[in-house]
């Protein structure tokens, strides 16, 4: 399989399909009419926006503020809209990275297909460097469409089933087994 690389895509987003407690979760990256979707678990989805919060705060604290670096989202790169149809997932998540590119002030973002053990071969800093069989989806963004890529990454997730009062694992319409109601409905 190969990289399939984006350098400044129109839209990268990540969003999910279905009711809360049932959804799959997606990246999707656009450029013109190229669209890939690629699946990952909500966890997954949570880290990433995280991970890029953590680094690009880092970034703009080790730069003095010298690096373009939005403190907060851009209101103009706020994106609220449904993902892009139709939603064909070109593979599954199973390994993230995050990398700073200092000389075009760009983060790249890495997602490495789950292979079928399991298991994950290590990303290379070059493409097709590693397994090829083995996709990767390589997005460029800026500092600004990472920001808020990471906003509306975490708006989906906490678009879902609210938590436990007690537990804070997730409720459905019925309830749950609280483990801190020793098994019994919350």
């Amino acid at each position: 399989m190969p990289v399939i690389s984006y350098d400044l895509p129109d839209r990268f987003v990540a969003g999910a399909i279905g009711r809360p407690g049932e959804r799959t979760f997606y990246l999707q990256a656009r450029s013109g009419s190229r669209i890939t979707s690629v699946g990952l678990e909500k966890f997954q989805v949570t880290m990433l926006a995280e991970r890029l919060e953590e680094l690009l705060d880092e970034v703009l604290r080790r730069s003095g503020g010298s690096a373009s670096v939005p403190a907060v989202t851009p209101a103009e790169l706020r994106d609220d809209a449904p993902l892009d149809q139709p939603v064909e997932e070109e593979f599954r998540v199973g390994t993230m990275a995050l990398a700073w590119d200092p000389q075009e002030e760009r983060v790249i973002i890495e997602a490495q297909e789950l292979t079928s053990g399991g298991g994950v071969e290590p990303l290379s800093a070059e493409p097709g460097a590693g397994d090829p069989s083995v996709a990767v989806l390589r997005v460029r963004i800026t500092a600004g469409q990472a920001r808020a890529f990471a906003e509306r990454a975490l708006k989906v997730v906490a678009a879902g089933r609210p938590p436990c009062p007690l537990c804070g694992l997730p409720l459905d319409a019925t309830g749950h087994v609280c483990p801190r109601q020793n098994g019994h409905l919350a």
